[in-house]
């Protein structure tokens, strides 16, 4: 409690304590209990998403089915909103489905609370959304937040206005001034910051941004009223509220005493969407004058100021921050050039990560491309407008990243629309790479004849471009063959590409990304067509390789194909050792689809090994993962007699009531606590 009575909280995950506030909480929580949509409003800077995260961490209204954080503000196209709000619920949808069907399909009766911040920008996007989702989805609440009210019948709108209380005021601008490494001294002090809320009419970001000020400005300067030190571009009438003038005031004082190289470096920044790492500051931003050592420093100096947020090896503007930068450089005539040098780096990083995504770079990149996911669908959006060809080399390069962390569906619609518009001249080996990943993206959501065209321009596009072209063409197909149950036809696609990859593992090179693959293939096809044998003798082989490249797809799989054989040979123990390989791979990539294919192989094992309530348990870990990706059970055929085999054995063993009470413990639990488990082993939760 501050030294005014004013409650203090301290949240994790945010930037600082959470100060007073508490009629404020006391209403969304009353509103959350009586309304299905609740949009807190008011303007920028007042505090709103930062109300809503508190709201949230202190569990003032109930979610069964989880609580889901949708930000928004990264968003530039509206089109992507849909799938971002099906990324915050933790969805990996692989079917065709438009992701909001796939949203309304998954939440169905679960009482989900989704938080969607940053709506102003989107509203008509964001009102048919939530629409649907409401219509559909009887157990959701809806928490907004936007500049506006959304507009929808039912709507419970709480307008969060400037702090109330002098005293709130003044413990905010206190705490920010002593996290800023200047602690307010005494009465007069406290009386000089009173002086300074009132200027800033109690709006919490100006109060956060003066704060920060007092690094290089008195405390008694800044009660001399900002208004009179700046020089704002005109407010237009009718454009925003009067009180948005205090905020607008406090971000040009911290720009006015910004060196010229911080001011070019803030209007340049402003450009990126969400968070950012200093590499791509210095990439986009370290252009002249400003050198990429100069970068650093203005950055800092910027962090120093609280125009930039850092944090957890990131960094980043809030919204209002970004939006003051952007004015400027639209006015410095420089939006193209830094748009152009973005995607210049964006493509630069994407292409390294294709070069790199077998070996021991593989985990990493998987994080990375997932962190620069808005950075990617930006210049992506950029590249269609501009260079198809080089949309379609960066859709190409991400994708099989993409189609793991749940972005199959966009991986998709980039590379249909780039394809589209690529020129006849512009199709060589960037157009092959992009029909292969095109192809596995189609063959995965479950779209087998489509797939199989773009498997055929794929392999004839291929031919005269080299080994890993036709390795990756040969892959897609055999992959087809596989999940429509062809294991021999399988096997003679990749014959001639492993043959030598094999001939070279003997030698001691290290396979190539597309040789692994096809040899992937072959493990699989000799398991299917009951060559179990040699299919372990291959898949240790390539295993052994993956473990000396320290690659993790790759293995994951083979460890998959090693449990499958296992089980098939009355190998329990080994069984259940190699699924929870996989599994243990699995949590360095993600992959849902893959993961849910591991628990059922689980399952099936522990059963085998006299565990009937864990293998319930994995079976509902399963069926957790299975609702994630969209599709009812999959895998290549031979999976389907040995899944519904285990399930009857265990409802006779057990009995219909514990096992559905053991099913239902299983499916109650979060995603992240049945793969711990299921990849660590130990007793079952609630044991």
């Amino acid at each position: 409690m501050g030294d005014n009575g004013v409650v203090v909280w301290t949240s994790p995950g945010e930037e600082g304590s959470f100060v007073g506030r508490a009629e404020e909480l006391e209403l969304v929580g009353a509103a959350l209990l009586g309304s299905r949509l609740v949009t807190l409003t008011g303007v920028g800077g007042v505090g709103k998403t930062r109300l809503a995260r508190h709201a949230v961490s202190l569990g003032l209204v109930t979610a069964g089915g989880g609580v889901a954080w949708a930000d928004l503000s990264p968003l530039r196209n509206a089109e992507h909103l849909a799938a971002t709000v099906a990324d915050a619920l933790g969805l990996s949808d692989h079917t065709p489905r438009l992701p909001v069907d796939a949203i309304c399909t998954w939440i169905g009766e679960r009482g989900v609370l989704l938080v969607l911040d940053s709506c102003e920008h989107l509203p008509g996007a964001c009102r048919a959304l939530v629409g649907d989702l409401l219509t559909a989805c009887p157990g959701l609440r809806v928490l907004a937040t936007s500049r506006e009210p959304l507009g929808i019948r039912g709507e419970t709108v709480v307008g969060i206005e400037p702090l109330a209380s002098p005293d709130e005021a003044v413990a905010l601008f206190a705490d920010r001034a002593a996290a800023a490494g200047s602690p307010l001294k005494g009465d007069a002090d406290a009386r000089l910051a009173a002086t300074v809320c009132e200027h800033l009419e109690r709006l919490p970001l100006a109060l956060e941004l003066a704060a920060a000020l007092l690094r290089s400005v008195p405390l008694a300067d800044l009660c001399v009223g900002p208004r009179a030190l700046v020089d704002l571009p005109p407010r237009q009438p009718g454009r925003a509220p009067r009180r948005h003038d205090a905020l607008r005031t406090t971000i040009g004082w911290s720009h006015e005493l910004c060196t010229p190289l911080e001011r070019l470096l803030w209007a340049r920044l402003s450009y990126l969407p969400g968070a950012f790492d200093g590499t791509t500051a210095e990439q986009v931003a370290g252009r002249g004058p400003l050198t990429p050592s100069g970068v650093g420093q203005a950055l800092a100096a910027l962090c120093g100021k609280s125009v930039v947020m850092r944090g957890g090896g990131t960094y980043r503007m809030l919204d209002s921050v970004r939006e003051y930068g952007r004015m400027w450089l639209a006015e410095l005539g420089e939006e193209q050039a830094v748009a152009d040098r973005h995607v210049e780096h964006v493509l630069g990083v994407t292409r390294q990560a294709h070069h790199e995504w077998f070996g021991p770079a593989q985990r990493d990149w998987y994080r990375r491309i997932d962190s620069l996911h808005p950075h990617i669908r930006l210049a992506l959006d950029h590249l269609l407008a501009t260079d198809p060809a080089a949309a379609l080399e960066m859709a190409g390069h991400v994708a099989f990243y993409w189609v793991c962390s749940g972005y199959l569906y966009e991986a998709r619609q980039y590379l249909e629309r780039a394809t589209r518009l690529v020129p006849g001249e512009r199709r060589g080996g960037t157009w092959a790479q992009g029909l292969w990943a095109l192809g596995v993206s189609l063959t995965l959501q479950g779209e087998y004849e489509a797939a199989r065209l773009t498997a055929a321009d794929a392999w004839n596009v291929a031919q005269p471009l080299g080994p890993e072209a036709r390795g990756r063409a040969a892959y897609l197909d055999g992959l087809l063959h596989l999940l429509e149950g062809r294991p021999l036809a399988a096997a003679a696609v990749v014959e001639p590409l492993t043959v030598h990859a094999r001939t070279a593992a003997g030698h001691g090179e290290l396979p190539t990304a597309a040789s692994a693959m096809c040899r992937l293939v072959r493990v699989f096809a000799l398991t299917g067509s009951g060559r179990l044998e040699q299919a372990r003798g291959e898949a240790l082989g390539l295993r052994d390789d993956c473990v000396a490249a320290d690659e993790y797809w790759t293995r994951s799989y083979l460890d998959h194909q090693l449990a499958l054989i296992a089980v098939m040979e009355g190998r329990e123990r080994d069984a259940v050792r190699h699924a929870r390989a996989t599994l243990e791979a699995k949590r360095h990539i993600g992959d849902a689809f893959g993961i849910a294919l591991a628990l059922d192989l689980l399952a099936i094992a522990l059963a085998d090994a006299g565990e009937p309530r864990a293998a319930v348990h994995a079976f509902g870990a399963a069926q957790r993962y299975w609702e994630t990706v969209g599709h009812p059970q999959r895998g290549t055929p031979e999976m389907a007699p040995l899944r519904d085999h285990c399930q009857d054995r265990l409802l006779d063993l057990l009995g219909p009531t514990e096992y559905d009470t053991l099913l239902e413990r299983s499916t109650a639990s979060t995603p992240q606590a049945l793969l711990s488990w299921a990849a660590g082993g130990g007793p079952l939760p609630g044991d």
